[in-house]
């Protein structure tokens, strides 16, 4: 009885409310996804149940305006896949004296998702194509590309690489630190229930463009821009594959539901909840585990987010979209 009291228990709270119901980020959601969905992920507190506000604040990507662009000014690129395509992939270990590879960043309480998935793959990209370890500032995009979006309300990756291509971007490096010419200046914070940083406060503003490096920087703001030699877009699951194996990461985007916001482990699906926003995110490589194929995927909210700041989504069938909104770019070195 001992044993079986709590199953009771909890079947009594999972069921008694529609599934389609139950509150995004309570505890009936997350028992509903771990005990009686048959899915492929497990899920827990990532956050609080009253911070579904603060959390749809990084979600930073309208996914329908973002789409209308990468159709207008983003060129698909015809990709060749090769017969000898690994059936899984990790990048880590192809390029592994490319340590932005293992790099989770913090894009604080902003949205500016769509920031941060182009700067960390153009990061990668520059050193894996023989530019050196540097990192491409989340602070330079984020507010000083006018055509981009609304800064920390949101902004579009397909203009973003446009904005790589044409006018260029300089370096720098995470909050506090002094890598490159405009480190990140809003301070990391606990987008968690327990995490190593400050607690995130209230929303924060899109920092004020400053075309000028940090005192101390070797170059000046113009002489500091890195830019893309092509930007464009992939279509197709094996040619994505293709382009992460031959060329390194990529930026993604896909839709948000609530059960997302407390994926801890395995390959997410979308399994129960509310639709909640767009967001964007650094895909890595790729693989299968446990007989589901994946993506594997960076985000965004530090390291005390979901695997150590990384999750896997599921790969094949556009999940949630992840699969349509690719686009990423060939340093100019």
């Amino acid at each position: 009885m001992q044993v079986l009291l709590p199953l009771c228990v909890l079947m009594g709270v999972a069921l008694a409310t529609p599934v389609s119901h139950l509150e995004p980020l309570s505890d009936a959601q997350i028992d509903y996804i771990n005990n009686f969905a048959n899915t492929t992920w497990k899920a827990g507190r990532n956050f609080y149940p009253n911070e579904l506000a603060r959390a749809r604040r990084m979600l930073g990507v309208d996914m329908e305006k973002n789409a209308v662009f990468m159709r207008k000014y983003v060129p698909e690129k015809e990709v060749v896949v090769s017969n000898d395509l690994p059936k899984q992939f990790d990048p880590r270990q192809k390029w592994p004296k490319c340590g932005s590879l293992n790099e989770i960043r913090d894009q604080a309480n902003c949205g500016s998702c769509w920031a941060f998935g182009a700067v960390e793959a153009m990061t990668d990209r520059i050193c894996i194509h023989g530019g050196g370890q540097v990192h491409i500032s989340a602070e330079d995009l984020l507010a000083c590309c006018p055509i981009c979006g609304m800064g920390c309300n949101g902004g579009y990756p397909a203009v973003a690489w446009m904005w790589y291509k044409f006018d260029g971007l300089v370096t720098g490096g995470q909050y506090n630190t002094s890598q490159g010419c405009q480190p990140y200046t809003l301070p990391h914070c606990d987008h968690h229930t327990k995490g190593k940083y400050p607690a995130c406060s209230g929303p924060m503003n899109t920092p004020k463009c400053e075309k000028e490096c940090i005192p101390g920087y070797a170059k000046t703001y113009k002489a500091d821009k890195h830019k893309a030699k092509e930007h464009y877009s992939v279509h197709g699951v094996e040619k994505i594959m293709q382009e992460l194996v031959s060329n390194g990461p990529v930026e993604g985007a896909f839709d948000v539901y609530s059960d997302f916001l407390s994926y801890k482990s395995g390959v997410y699906r979308h399994t129960t909840g509310s639709y909640e926003g767009g967001h964007a995110i650094k895909i890595l490589g790729y693989g299968t585990e446990n007989g589901q194929d994946y993506w594997l995927v960076a985000n965004s909210w530090n390291e005390d987010w979901g695997d150590k700041g990384f999750f896997k989504i599921a790969r094949g069938k556009d999940e949630c979209g992840i699969e349509s909104h690719i686009v990423t770019g060939i340093p100019e070195i």
